[in-house]
């Protein structure tokens, strides 16, 4: 029997030279869209719905619903939050539907839709997510990386190698991947101490000039929720 593939996008941009057909996508936003959805589910939210563009993210806040949006860090003037984890808490969202537009994680899950089955990723669902793929019977995996406008991201390939190296310890799966390889590697080095390791992270550096960086020890904190957001007819949701 042919061992499950497991593969990783570090961008994107790079998603159309890969057939995803058959394989199962865990989408990657460490800081922060990833992060955050994550955290949305596990107060609470009902669903929430990725989108693209900031026109539609105004489009959205027009209709009425709740909108999380931000570029570049900032939040949007018409959203009534950003993408920080914090700003997903219980009293806010519970039970509501979300509408979500981030600089780089929306675009990743939109670019996602085409694989079989499409789940969100983070350190605080690593173990979940792990357990989300190992669960399904047939086809591959792909681990995508929404990365930084088209550019690689150190944080995202680290979440990689940790997901992968806990997939790969399942012998039903099995990689060839230059890229899978170098986030193992990357995730090796940083896994005895994830926090010194950031301070080579481009993105945390963006995030301390914000004044944003509270964010690190949640967003780098493994399996404090057991919620697996996956993609269902343009919506997230937790089946």
């Amino acid at each position: 029997m042919d061992k499950r593939k497991v593969e990783v996008c570090f961008n994107p941009e790079n998603l159309e030279y890969y057939d995803i057909s058959n394989s199962h996508v865990v989408v990657v936003d460490i800081l922060r869209a990833t992060s955050a959805i994550c955290a949305a589910f596990a107060n609470g939210a009902r669903s929430i719905i990725p989108i693209p563009t900031i026109e539609e993210a105004r489009l959205a806040k027009e209709k009425g619903y709740m909108v999380a949006a931000e570029r570049d860090g900032k939040t949007l003037d018409f959203a009534d939050f950003g993408n920080s984890p914090f700003n997903f808490t219980a009293d806010r969202i519970a039970g509501k539907d979300i509408a979500y537009s981030t600089t780089n994680g929306t675009k990743a899950i939109a670019k996602a839709s085409d694989g079989l089955s499409v789940a969100i990723g983070s350190f605080p669902n690593l173990g979940a997510v792990a357990k989300w793929v190992k669960l399904k019977e047939t086809g591959n995996v792909m681990i995508l990386c929404a990365g930084w406008k088209g550019r690689f991201c150190l944080e995202d390939a680290l979440f990689a190698g940790a997901l992968a190296e806990n997939v790969l310890s399942d012998s039903r799966f099995a990689t060839k991947s230059d890229s899978v390889q170098a986030s193992l590697q990357f995730w090796s080095l940083a896994k005895a101490d994830v926090f010194s390791y950031l301070e080579q992270v481009a993105q945390r550096h963006r995030l301390k000039k914000l004044g944003l960086d509270d964010v690190l020890e949640y967003c780098f904190t493994a399996n404090s929720t057991d919620k697996v957001p996956e993609l269902v007819n343009g919506k997230l949701m937790v089946q």
